[in-house]
């Protein structure tokens, strides 16, 4: 039934709403009463400043969620869905379809800019940048899960759900995981499967959780980043964006601009992509120090770096092998962790709390904006400031946007 803004709604119910601006994870807020002090309402599938019918999925006692079914009053950046499974009850793996290009880019910029603001206490405008190579913003995901459900069949997984959404080809998916067709067999017994490609390289491995094997794939991909060739488990981490690890190595590197001789830090350091980097750039007189948790991963760093031997990688969590080995007088340090961020302990660690630090530079590299600004408040508790920060679209369609920020000593 429809409902009027001075009732609490209740899943089912249909809204008429005003939507306000964009929010984290690809809603947008609306209000059902004025003055800014009424029942938040969370709405997907909508733009800033349209007006909708929203269906209510899911209701607490402070907010709710909804699924905008019908748009009664478009906003101009709005665009037909490139993909016949992004809309209300599909596929949950696309966001923004319904915006343009530079529409999404400035949402992202938005939010994370109010994140920064209310998180960090940093004013700071964002741009979001493209990142080379999809110039449609679609055809760019090299790692693909699929979901496999009980008759077998492959599919993608509707937005906060366990339902599987029968598709035929991702649109976002690079056309070497389209190639895998996987939505085109049976899988039986399976639960998930994994098509991750290397577009440089042309391989694919196709990866099975649960049922029989069938594995047709490398236990490796060469990906190609920075003008050489990395060694990646098939199952391991790397930039989904073919362009994004490229363009994430030249930032880093004017980030913290490292010189021959320095020792460098690179924790979580994954296949080993800016140890390497920065192996190239301190040279046989400096060394780095690259830290990564996962055994896989840190057996690939140790192979992609064995042509540096003044970088070597310790396997182990970052602050607890930082505690035991010490900062060895690096003066630049690089972060990519996963999407919690670094703990305080590491943050600690890096900042000197027991003595001083020594590091001149820090590049913080993240894919959720809020740990970031999070973290980035927890160094300014340390005497560190935010000196530079760039964004870039490495998850067209998605809510999921690249960071870097650049971080210094207040004193420096």
């Amino acid at each position: 039934m429809t409902v009027s803004s001075e009732v609490t709604p209740a899943a089912g119910d249909v809204l008429d709403v005003r939507v306000g601006e964009a929010a984290a994870g690809g809603w947008c807020v609306a209000k059902l009463q004025d003055a800014g002090t009424g029942f938040v309402v969370f709405v997907r599938h909508a733009l800033p400043g349209e007006r909708v019918r929203a269906v209510v999925t899911q209701t607490t006692t402070r907010f709710a969620r909804a699924e905008a079914v019908e748009i009664l009053e478009p906003a101009p950046d709005r665009v037909s869905p490139p993909c016949p499974y992004a809309g209300p009850g599909a596929c949950g793996g696309c966001d923004w379809q319904h915006a343009s290009l530079p529409a999404q880019r400035e949402l992202k910029a938005k939010i994370i800019t109010v994140q920064l603001s209310r998180i960090a206490g940093v004013d700071r405008a964002v741009t979001v940048e493209a990142v080379p190579g999809d110039a449609d913003g679609l055809g760019w995901r090299t790692r693909v899960r699929y979901a496999v459900g009980r008759d077998g069949r492959a599919g993608l997984l509707r937005h906060r759900s366990h339902d599987i959404v029968p598709v035929r080809d991702c649109l976002i998916a690079h056309p070497l995981v389209a190639q895998a067709e996987v939505t085109r067999k049976t899988w039986p017994g399976a639960r998930w499967v994994d098509v991750a490609v290397a577009p440089a390289t042309g391989q694919r491995a196709v990866l099975v959780t649960g049922g029989r094997k069938h594995q047709r794939s490398p236990g490796f991909l060469t990906q190609r980043a920075a003008g050489r060739d990395w060694r990646v488990t098939a199952s391991g981490f790397w930039q989904v964006h073919p362009g994004a690890a490229g363009l994430l190595v030249d930032a880093v590197l004017a980030a913290v601009r490292p010189e021959p001789g320095e020792t460098a830090l690179d924790l979580f350091c994954g296949a080993g992509l800016f140890a390497g980097i920065l192996a190239e750039a301190v040279g046989p007189d400096g060394s780095v120090i690259a830290v990564e948790q996962d055994a896989a991963a840190a057996a690939d760093a140790r192979h992609n770096l064995r042509s540096t031997p003044w970088a070597r990688v310790h396997r182990g969590d970052a602050a607890a092998v930082l505690g035991e080995i010490g900062r060895s007088g690096a003066s630049i340090a690089v972060l990519d962790p996963p999407r919690t961020g670094a703990d305080r302990a590491l943050i600690e660690t890096l900042c000197g709390a027991s003595s001083p630090s020594g590091l001149r530079k820090i590049a913080y590299v993240s894919c959720d904006p809020a740990t970031l600004a999070r973290d980035i408040a927890r160094f300014g508790q340390h005497g560190w400031r935010l000196a530079g920060f760039r964004a870039f679209d490495a998850f067209p369609m998605t809510h999921h946007v690249e960071c870097l920020a650049t971080l210094v000593p207040s004193v420096s």
